[in-house]
């Protein structure tokens, strides 16, 4: 699991500055500014995570694999997808619909590291 997580982070990673890159040279005149600071913001978050998940990578390797590590990082690949990915759909799209999918989003990346606290902060790290 270790391992897995910590290559879906890789990944999410390179995505993230793929987006990044096409946000800042492909969008910036085609959305306007206020759109592009939405997209700015899903490319922030996405990669806080992205290097969240990693973190929880390590953390398996340190204190082992729990099931608390585990759902640590697929809230914050939940939350990359429902935050970011909301974003990254409103802004190019203008499309509202998706606004209500980004708190979904949010809250997937507080219980993330509600989670991920209660997992490193237990003594016995793999329950």
């Amino acid at each position: 699991m270790q391992r897995k997580i910590a290559v879906i982070a890789c990944v999410l990673a390179m995505i993230g500055v793929g987006l990044g890159a096409f946000g800042s040279h492909m969008l910036g005149d085609k959305i306007g500014a206020d759109a592009l600071e939405t997209f700015q913001t899903g490319i922030q978050y996405h990669f806080i995570h992205a290097l969240a998940m990693l973190i929880v990578a390590v953390a398996m390797g340190v204190w082992g694999e729990s099931r608390r590590l585990a759902w640590a990082a697929w809230l914050f690949l939940a939350g990359i997808v429902m935050f970011s990915g909301s974003l990254y759909l409103l802004s190019t799209t203008g499309l509202r619909i998706f606004g209500p999918i980004t708190p979904l989003g949010g809250a997937a990346f507080i219980a993330g590291w509600i989670v991920l606290a209660l997992a490193v902060g237990k003594k016995n790290a793999s329950h």
